[in-house]
């Protein structure tokens, strides 16, 4: 007992601090998306949840973990989110993830997005996530989910140990409070597809973007113009 604990004490003084580990895999992304979409997802939340210091959203960030067979090869996701944890580690910018330096919480949700080069989303990264014990794996596949035999948004909850697959969408994650689902809008003047967060009735949040319009147009229903406002 005494020299389980023991090794168990040598492996956490062992494990490596975030300051000498890399801050993502160096694999550049293939498309423009998997880096834009999981930021849309990071800005509607800093409205969300403007209020609260307790969650992280990751975009494009190494998670280091000792699920896997060296804690220093990590799982880059598109995005994830993280509750529970602090907003900012220590008042700083975090460069990379490591479930240990965050009191052993693993990221509640991952996001992938399956891009033109298939990247094992659906087995690999799957099975790295449920070893790991992330409770919502999201998988967006827009452009290739016929290629894939898969449908264009897959979202799996981990259930005694497995993933299950769950059907509905938007879909509420309870767990976290928000909803996920897909929407067709325009975002910087361009018309797409993006993912964006629910509430449990089922209503989109809005983009900062589509918040401003809504307000402009109720402007020019009072009869004001918006883009001649007074200054004073």
């Amino acid at each position: 007992m005494g020299n389980a604990m023991l090794s168990d004490n040598l492996k956490l003084i062992e494990l490596p601090s975030t300051d000498e580990l890399a801050c993502s895999d160096d694999i550049p992304v293939d498309n423009e998306d998997q880096n834009f979409l999981p930021n849309i997802l990071l800005f509607l939340l800093n409205s969300i949840w403007a209020n609260r210091t307790d969650w992280f959203f990751g975009v494009d960030m190494a998670i280091y973990h000792t699920t896997g067979a060296n804690p220093r090869v990590p799982v880059v996701p598109d995005g994830f989110l993280s509750l529970g944890v602090e907003r900012k580690k220590g008042g700083k910018s975090r460069r990379s993830y490591a479930v240990w330096e965050e009191g052993d919480i693993v990221p509640i949700l991952t996001l992938e997005i399956v891009s033109y080069t298939p990247g094992n989303e659906y087995d690999e990264k799957l099975e790295i996530y449920r070893k790991l014990g992330v409770l919502y794996y999201v998988i967006y596949n827009p452009e290739y989910w016929q290629r894939d035999q898969h449908q264009p948004l897959s979202v799996y909850k981990l259930v005694d140990g497995n993933y299950e697959l769950q059907i509905k969408e938007p879909l509420w994650l309870p767990e976290i409070g928000l909803g996920i689902g897909r929407h067709q809008g325009e975002i910087g003047g361009i018309e797409q597809e993006f993912l964006s967060w629910y509430d449990e009735s089922g209503n989109r949040y809005l983009t900062a973007e589509e918040k401003a319009e809504k307000l402009a147009q109720h402007l020019r229903s009072l009869g004001v113009d918006p883009d001649n406002l007074p200054s004073n």
